[in-house]
């Protein structure tokens, strides 16, 4: 169990959403029909930022059919931040060992997770083996608003009375306990009252509604040696009736109750209020249409013929450029319907007559600047590399705000705008970009733009939400000079934020995801600077 001191509720959040995937086949070898036939498919997840398959699961068996329809599925945690290698293998049982190695191997295919989400209408069809892999999202994303008041607790305070806090624990399988949420600190009370909270559902019982929840009641002490008061047992479903005579809970100290004859509690604590509400999640909306949108921007600065250059054409492996853009591509693109980026790149002289140019397709192509997959985006820029004249300066407004143009004829929520920019860490019009920002918000170095800790602000105004994430590459590689893990790592930071701002954006507008859309519906997206 990890302490009340170690707990941060930022990083132990059970996975909002899983992914259900169900496993069909069609037409497996004919020749089988001479014998019993028994498949089963077999499904492998491949570790981030390594090439080591661990055995996720496996299907049930069905026997004497070419096109079996599997019952069992499997459940999936999805994190959009991720690429989530997945591989089915197909097999015919004809040992009574479990061991695989005893089967008949018929095939294989591979996929993400992302490219079963970001399917049309939820099914994704492979042709060799012919495997059909429908998913749903196991919505529903609850989230429980509760609060909560004490009576008569103990004194623990030698000149005063308590500061008394309470953490919960989720039960797990094995008995031992999860720290789920810690109310905040009510000073100098034996009868506090504490401020309503929120908590997803699934991390206080995981589905579970009869899942035990412990709630230990502690005095708070500045040097961390919190003072335990007691504590009591409940469950999601106990809560959910509200109100009631019944949830109001005795603590309970078992040192003290088996010291002290007469010793009755440590005080109570009551419910005040409990309400659930249904949340919509990121892969809703991506079922419904909403495509992450990846408008990629190099700044084009700097040498390419030169070793010290972020844009060194080195035979042997990426630059830095390339690798950015891979990592983060190779993850948005399952979500974008057509796979066409528009792709564009900035602080460059350009033929014939060497004028600089700010917002230039890598395609060379001004009436149609889509490149096909991240393939394509890396190969316009590679070829960008060999046509223009890397020069400056660096100014990334009149990129920001030709987006927020585009994106502002959009107002259903039908479509979210990713912009990627990769540079190299230098802004050349910092004070105009901080005022696109801002701007675009409602629709020097780069740490000024993200506003993790504090709102981007420019002339008195302040960025409504959130919308920038800066990510250093050179953070993120791998001592060992491992490009995988250095790639795995950069996505995860870059795309970490992009659902909870399309949760925010969608929430606050009122917008609800649309309906999952057939192929006939599927938007076809085309973006012009």
């Amino acid at each position: 169990m990890a302490s009340i001191g170690e707990f941060d509720p930022l990083n132990n959040i059970v996975p909002a959403t899983k992914i259900e995937v169900t496993v069909s086949c069609s037409s497996l070898m004919a020749f089988f029909l001479l014998f019993s036939f028994y498949a089963v498919v077999v499904l492998y997840v491949q570790g981030i930022g390594t090439k080591e398959w661990m055995e996720f699961g496996r299907t049930e068996v069905i026997d004497n059919t070419l096109n079996p329809n599997f019952v069992r599925k499997f459940f999936l945690d999805f994190f959009f931040e991720e690429k989530q290698n997945l591989r089915f293998d197909v097999y015919n049982v004809d040992s009574r060992s479990s061991n695989i190695s005893k089967f008949d191997f018929l095939g294989q295919t591979f996929c993400t997770l992302g490219e079963i989400i970001g399917s049309t209408g939820g099914r994704l069809e492979k042709k060799k083996p012919a495997l059909g892999l429908d998913y749903s999202n196991m919505l529903i994303y609850d989230i429980a608003t509760m609060q909560l008041c004490a009576n008569k607790l103990d004194k623990k305070d030698f000149f005063g009375k308590s500061d008394p806090f309470l953490v919960f624990y989720r039960s797990n399988e094995d008995g031992t306990f999860t720290i789920c949420h810690k109310t905040e600190v009510v000073k100098n009370t034996l009868n506090p009252v504490w401020q309503p909270f929120t908590i997803a559902v699934r991390a206080l019982c995981n589905g579970d509604y009869d899942r035990t929840v412990k709630v230990d009641v502690y005095d708070w002490d500045r040097d961390g040696s919190h003072d335990f008061i007691g504590e009591f047992t409940t469950s999601y479903r106990d809560f959910s009736r509200g109100q009631n005579q019944f949830n109001v809970y005795e603590v309970l100290n078992p040192k003290k109750k088996g010291r002290k004859k007469k010793y009755i509690n440590s005080g109570t604590v009551t419910l005040l209020s409990f309400k659930v509400e249904s949340e919509y999640t990121f892969v809703d909306f991506i079922r419904g249409g909403c495509v992450s949108m990846c408008v990629c921007l190099c700044s084009l600065t700097g040498n390419p013929s030169q070793p010290t250059s972020l844009h060194y054409m080195n035979p042997y492996q990426m630059n830095a450029y390339a690798m950015a853009l891979k990592a983060v591509g190779e993850i948005i693109q399952d979500y974008d319907s057509d796979k066409l980026f528009p792709a564009y790149g900035f602080g460059a002289k350009l033929p014939p007559d060497g004028k600089i140019s700010h917002a230039f397709p890598l395609s060379g192509d001004n009436e149609n600047p889509n490149c096909v997959g991240i393939e394509g985006v890396l190969e316009a820029y590679f070829q960008s590399l060999r046509t223009v004249q890397l020069y400056g300066p660096t100014n990334f407004s009149p990129v920001i705000n030709q987006v927020a143009r585009s994106a502002q004829d959009v107002t259903d929520g039908s479509q979210y705008f990713v912009l990627l920019m990769i540079t190299d860490g230098v802004i050349s019009d910092m004070v105009q970009t901080k005022e696109a920002v801002v701007n675009v918000s409602g629709v020097h170095t780069m740490e000024e733009l993200d506003g993790d800790e504090v709102r981007v602000s420019s002339r008195g105004r302040f960025a409504e939400r959130d919308i920038v994430q800066f990510v250093p590459f050179r953070d993120y590689m791998d001592q060992s000079g491992n490009q995988v893990l250095s790639m795995a790592r950069l996505a995860k930071d870059v795309l970490a934020e992009i659902p909870e701002q399309l949760l925010g954006f969608m929430k606050t507008r009122g917008i609800e995801p649309r309906p999952a859309l057939s192929s006939s519906e599927l938007p076809k997206l085309h973006m012009h600077i």
